[in-house]
């Protein structure tokens, strides 16, 4: 069976929801797209209720046993723009870098199947705020407007750059790590460049923090496991001939369990601590965002690899079992709660994720409509 749907429509619903990327619990323009094409729908099943700048949507099934959920993230990144695009940002400094607008009208087009043609179980789906930050998986699942329709299985994707459209890649167990962002503030005492004894250096501070903080993977971490300490941001001093009195690392942190997570963090307290005592400063950490492994249910998960595998598709599929990645997703916070997976979708393009020249190949949107409207009628069906 083949969605009974126009492929060029959520092309451009993709390229209307690029036009006006917004951040974490700002995506104001972004709810009221999705709330007005939602009401386009037909409404007999359907009932809406939003939570903050998310949407909660339940499509009623005809007889329903279960609950079914699909989640859609809907969350930019400050980024400026830099593709080729006659649709770039409309908004400067702001950017879908990570697939997000993908990610929704894939989750419209699949709830416009449904709306249209529906099962028997009923349907959470699930547009969820701040994925990028500061985590809106976590409170959306506690919210009280998801409680009545809360899932028995869940599911969501990942558009993936390294992988060519028609590719689906997956595992049981563990796909992404868990994820820490790391903010650390050293604070000395500033003073003029040519009297550098007079003063408290956090420029040089910051410098030795950081190839101290990469001994923490290299010498506490066992070689077999796997964690990722990235300072991908510094900011100190305010002037070249003015010695910093502040200084600010920015980085984060990843990790393949949860153990490890508390390792690494703990080794970043005694070198921060240290620091304190070696260059007479004051340190600050602070943790930000925290977000779960993204573990997939190895019985739901095998489930839904096996129907691919074994299923005929009106577009050939490759099923790749990968392997774990270190990137992270709040989704793992769904995971922890209720049975499911995540996978990755194939866009082919030479950019990766959160890069300024990201351009998805447009076809995976449709691909990925057919493959999950299929996947939920069977489930539905057995």
């Amino acid at each position: 069976m083949s969605v009974a749907v126009n492929p060029s429509r959520f092309v451009q619903i993709r390229r209307d929801l690029h036009k006006i990327p917004e951040l974490g619990f700002q995506e104001f323009k972004t709810q009221r797209y999705l709330l007005d094409y939602i009401a386009s729908l037909p409404q007999e099943r359907l009932e809406v209720r939003t939570w903050r700048t998310g949407i909660i949507v339940n499509v009623k099934g005809t007889a329903p046993k279960r609950r079914f959920g699909y989640r859609a993230d809907i969350d930019a990144l400050p980024i400026t723009e830099d593709t080729g695009y006659d649709f770039r940002s409309e908004h400067p400094g702001f950017m879908h870098a990570c697939g997000h607008d993908l990610h929704m009208s894939i989750g419209l087009g699949i709830l416009t199947h449904f709306a249209q043609n529906p099962i028997r179980d009923n349907l959470t789906f699930i547009f969820q705020p701040a994925e990028e930050g500061p985590g809106g998986a976590k409170p959306m699942l506690e919210c009280e407007e998801l409680r009545d329709w809360m899932p028995d299985e869940i599911f969501a994707l990942h558009i993936a750059p390294e992988y060519p459209v028609g590719t689906v890649a997956t595992k049981p167990g563990i796909l992404f790590a868990n994820t820490s962002e790391l903010f650390i503030t050293l604070t000395g005492k500033g003073g003029h460049a040519a009297f550098p004894h007079n003063a408290n250096d956090m420029v040089i501070a910051a410098c030795q923090l950081v190839g101290q903080l990469q001994t923490v993977i290299s010498r506490n971490v066992n070689p077999l496991d796997s964690a990722v300490i990235t300072i991908g941001k510094i900011d100190g001093g305010t002037k070249q001939n003015i010695i910093a009195e502040t200084a600010r690392l920015e980085g984060t942190i990843r990790t393949l369990s949860a153990e490890t997570m508390s390792l690494v963090k703990s080794r970043i307290e005694a070198l921060v601590a240290g620091m304190e005592t070696a260059f007479a400063c004051k340190a600050e950490i602070d943790y930000g965002a925290n977000y779960r492994q993204v573990f997939n249910e190895a019985n739901v998960t095998g489930q839904f690899m096996n129907w691919v595998r074994d299923t005929n598709h009106s577009v050939p599929l490759q099923l790749i079992e990968c392997t774990e990645a270190m990137t992270g997703e709040d989704f793992g916070y769904f995971l922890e709660a209720i049975p499911g997976f995540m996978f990755w979708l194939g866009v082919g393009t030479p950019y990766g994720l959160h890069h300024a020249k990201l351009e998805p190949d447009e076809h995976a949107i449709d691909l990925a409509i057919d493959l999950m409207s299929r996947f939920l009628t069977w489930k539905s069906e057995h």
